[in-house]
Formats: C-alpha cells, structure tokens, sequence
C-alpha cells in the first residue's frame, strides 16, 4: 500500500460491514504506516463509520480502541515523551557537539590523520606549487614529500590542543544557542564552534605547529631563509609562503572544522550515528 494514500486492499470479505474503517486503521497499526497518516486516516474514516450503521456503543469502544493504539505507538498529540523541553535540546545538542569534536579530534590527531586523509590534507602553499613540480620533474621528490609530510605532522601534533576548547565552548552554550543551532543549516554547530573558539584553537595550535616544523630540517632551513628575506620575499611570493607557520595553523583550524562537520551532519541525518538516547529524542524530533 502506498503510505501517501487513503486506500488499502481488502482484508477479508468478512470484515466487510459497518467496523470496517476501524479494521482497516487496525490493520495499518500493525504495518510501517507512520502515525501522523494513521491519524489522518482516523478522521476521515470516523466520519464515514459514523453513518455506518455501528451501534452507538460498538463505535465509541472501537474509536477508544483506535486512539489508545496510537498514542501507545508514538501518535498522541503533545505527550511528554515528544515535547522537547529546553533542557532536552541543550542536553542533547551538548551530547552531539562533544560526540563529534571528540571524534574529530580522534580522527586527526594520529599519524596520518591529515596526510592520509585527501579532504584535509595540507599541500604545499600555492606559491611554492611550482617550485614542488620542478623537484618531483628532476626526481626529487624526496625533498617535497618532506616538506608536505612535516606541515601535516605538525597539525596532527596539534589538533589534541583542542580538547579542551571544545569542552569550554560546550559548557558555555545558552538555550538560545542550542534552539539556533537545532533550527539551523546541516552545519550550524560547527559555525557555532569556529564563532566561539576559533581564534582560540588559532592561538593555542600556533606555538605547536612552529616547534614542528622547527625540528625538520626542510621546513626549519625553509623558515629561515623566508626570515631573511623579510618583506621583500612576503611580497614576491606572498604571506602563505614566507608564513609557513601561519598557513599550517590556518589549514589545521579548517581540517579539524571540516571533519566536525561531517559528524554533525551524521548525527542530524543518520539515525544509527545517534547513539545515545537523548540524541534519538532531540534529533529525531
């Protein structure tokens, strides 16, 4: 049967008579028909039972029995079950915002967490691009894959200092900002975290990214010869380039929000990723 309409096969030829429309919304209870449209099909079938023929009493038991069958399977209107109150929505948007930074985190701050993963891993900086296809056409791309694989080691040695970012931008969140970011677009938590603790993650990824890159010897002679330069090499060939520490930290603080992201989305469009029961509630309202 076609859940977007009112007709249903015959169940029996002996059901056929004046209880019929309640048989038929009985018999849709025990199918995946949702509630709201077995709702729908009550009012529309009463109406026509109601000049029926059924005996006053024989009608009344069997709409008694109709509506307590549907507000047993999930159908009533504003029970407490399904009215989401404030704590609810702040409890379970606290739940999914922490489900998905902890698993962000997880994710990158491991070997590999940036460099084996294509959405975020960190390339070389645009202006050095051509510099990167001249070592790998005079096969050195030894001294390239270094260079890549230092600025994305120092982002997942990062990435673990924002923990604790994460824990202070959730416990700070209001009603206000739990209702927004429940009625907002697929990634409205993730805005509302780079909004509150993106310069945070900024400042504090920063000193991280520049002992790591300090420590390679590529990317520590590469820091150097830019700090000589000065100016005059920022503006040849741009602040990415002779900021190599900046634009690490930059990526990083994008990465970690784009795999946030992700998560969030999962939570709001997944029913199997909401894995506690307040997420069920908050989410699947």
């Amino acid at each position: 049967m076609n859940a977007n309409s009112t007709r249903c096969e015959p169940l029996r030829a002996a059901d056929r008579g004046s209880e019929y429309p309640y048989r038929v919304v009985l018999f849709l209870l025990n199918s995946s028909v949702s509630a709201t449209m077995i709702r729908r099909l009550i009012r529309q079938l009463t109406f026509v039972a109601l000049f029926s023929g059924l005996g006053q009493a024989a009608h009344a038991d069997l709409f008694k029995q109709l509506l307590d069958t549907v507000k047993g399977a999930g159908g009533g209107s504003a029970s407490s079950s399904s009215v989401l109150s404030n704590g609810d929505i702040v409890q379970g948007l606290k739940q999914a915002l922490l489900q998905g930074s902890q698993k962000a985190v997880g994710q990158l701050g491991q070997t590999d967490g940036f460099l084996g993963n294509p959405k975020v891993r960190i390339p070389m900086p645009a202006s050095l691009q051509k510099v990167e296809s001249t070592l790998r056409m005079l096969k050195q791309d030894k001294y390239a894959d270094e260079f890549v694989q230092t600025m994305n080691r120092a982002a997942e040695q990062a990435v673990p200092k924002a923990v604790d970012m994460f824990k202070a931008a959730i416990s700070q969140m209001t009603v206000a900002d739990a209702k927004n970011i429940l009625g907002g677009p697929s990634d409205a938590a993730t805005q509302y975290f780079r909004r509150v603790g993106g310069p945070k993650l900024t400042q504090d990824f920063r000193p991280i990214v520049e002992n790591a890159t300090s420590q390679a010897g590529l990317t520590s002679s590469y820091k150097q010869l830019m700090n000589k330069g000065g100016g005059v090499l920022t503006q040849l060939m741009g602040k990415e380039a002779t900021d190599l520490d900046g634009y690490v930290t930059e990526k990083a603080v994008d990465g970690l929000f784009t795999l946030i992201a992700e998560e969030e989305r999962l939570i709001r469009e997944n029913p199997v990723a909401r894995t506690t029961d307040i997420l069920k509630k908050v989410f699947g309202n």
